[in-house]
């Protein structure tokens, strides 16, 4: 299975990543914990928690909280495939998750990542 390679690998080493994109772009590595926050319904304490636990990216989504009502408005492409549009459960949380980020690093307004109902 393609994803087994990721879903394996800890949570701990993808983070730092994110925040260095964020970060590169100048932006706020604050708006990529909201968006994490938000998309799991981890809190500050809870996500540092599941850094230190050296979780992988399979325990760090089952153990989400809970998974945000409205990551299924969460739409577009990432890695050149639709969101949208990928079966696996578990891969989809990753990559609305990939999607959230790309989008706090180009610097779109925290209520449109949010997916802000009007």
């Amino acid at each position: 299975m393609a994803g087994e390679r990721l879903y394996k690998m800890p949570f701990s080493k993808i983070y730092p990543l994110y925040v260095q994109k964020v970060d590169r772009k100048n932006q706020n590595v604050d708006d990529l914990d909201k968006v994490i926050y938000w998309l799991t319904g981890y809190d500050e304490a809870s996500l540092q928690k599941q850094i230190d636990k050296n979780v992988t990216l399979t325990e760090f989504f089952d153990q989400a909280p809970e998974i945000n009502p409205s990551a299924s408005l969460i739409t577009g492409v990432i890695c050149g495939v639709r969101v949208e549009n990928i079966e696996d459960p578990l891969m989809q949380k990753i990559r609305y998750l990939d999607k959230l980020v790309d989008e706090v690093a180009k610097g779109k307004k925290m209520e449109n990542i949010l997916r802000k109902q009007k």
